[in-house]
């Protein structure tokens, strides 16, 4: 069982609300709400929805929820359940969008009436307050930079000052873990060594995968050979958690652990960056960077009576009326020289 996180960060910048979670070994959790989201594809939104086809072949049937957009939701059917194209039905978010797949369902029930959204998912605020009860956000300046630390540290490779070099690369088909580790030159790596290893391999990889919010069938090629699976499933059971919808193998005789992890949240890196690879800003969630750069200026120094922040042209057209709400010594302006991932604020008198 994990300890219970020690802080939690709430940042609210217009466009988005974001929340941090950090324990005793490091950030934990990125969760984000953007403003204009439809809220019946949020992760524990319930709502009506129609059998729109029904899929043999994939174990399940599309739901039309009537989204605005007209995307379609899978509902996986199984243990003897039978349903019938156009039947309305009550169901739940339990996983978000990720690339080209819409969100998936789980029955709650008989529906009634036109689809349509009953109950909106938690909002970060509530997420947080599940995720770590009885812990009051830190909001303001902290949260800001709480948030550009955890995202930061969630798009590079782990880090550990002690122990192996650990590699966490995703792929469309699942998310391969790799481990290296060199032993104090002239010594050989006893067999406690390479056990301990794996055990600070396998924190980095769960506290990885929580911070980018990912799933799915994760391989993990484990130090050496001949390990005690049995110590290493139970610190893994340990570190990913208990959530019953996980599921691990055993370590097999090339020394790979293999689990399956569900989805629940959107990627992070999908929800922040165009080319996540580049670290290349959504239109959208530029211009809430950009908001949010000038908001940790202007509250970081409250007597200065105009603060800019300048960006490209077209970031600065979506981030205006978002500056707007920041109040009259807020200002925003596009800048043909900055790249669609570059922000530069600067503070001036009249």
């Amino acid at each position: 069982m994990r300890e219970p996180p020690l802080l939690t960060y709430l940042d609210d910048t217009p466009g988005e609300t974001r929340g941090i979670i950090f324990d005793d070994i490091g950030w934990q959790h990125v969760l984000t709400d953007f403003e204009g989201e439809d809220p019946q594809q949020k992760l524990g939104a319930r709502s009506v929805g129609r059998v729109e086809r029904i899929e043999p072949s994939l174990k399940g049937v599309f739901v039309d929820l009537g989204q605005r957009d007209g995307g379609r939701a899978f509902l996986p059917v199984g243990g003897g359940q039978r349903l019938h194209e156009g039947e309305k039905i009550e169901v739940e978010v339990v996983s978000e969008r990720r690339e080209m797949k819409g969100v998936t369902l789980k029955l709650s029930g008989k529906g009634q009436g036109e689809p349509r959204l009953l109950t909106p998912g938690p909002t970060v605020r509530e997420w947080l307050g599940r995720l770590a009860p009885g812990v009051e956000p830190i909001e303001g300046v902290r949260a800001i930079e709480a948030g550009w630390s955890a995202v930061r540290e969630a798009m590079e490779q782990p880090f550990l000052s002690q122990g192996p070099v650990v590699t966490v690369e995703r792929t469309r088909a699942m998310i391969a873990a790799d481990f290296d580790y060199m032993p104090t030159p002239g010594r050989r790596a006893a067999p406690q060594d390479r056990l301990e290893a794996n055990r600070r391999g396998l924190k980095a990889v769960a506290r990885t995968l929580r911070l980018r919010s990912v799933g799915g069938l994760v391989a993990i090629d484990l130090v050496g050979a001949g390990q005690d699976g049995d110590a290493l499933l139970k610190t893994a059971r340990a570190e990913f958690g208990s959530d019953p919808d996980i599921v691990f193998g055993p370590v097999n005789r090339f020394g790979v652990m293999m689990l399956s992890l569900p989805w629940r949240f959107e990627p992070l890196e999908e929800r922040l960056f165009r080319h996540p690879r580049m670290q290349s800003w959504d239109p959208r969630a530029g211009a809430v960077e950009a908001t949010r750069r000038l908001r940790h200026a202007m509250l970081g120094d409250t007597t200065t009576a105009r603060v800019t922040v300048r960006c490209a042209p077209r970031t600065a057209e979506l981030a205006a009326p978002l500056v707007a709400r920041l109040g009259p010594r807020a200002h925003v302006k596009g800048d043909d020289a900055l790249r669609y991932s570059e922000f530069a604020v600067e503070a001036e008198q009249p």
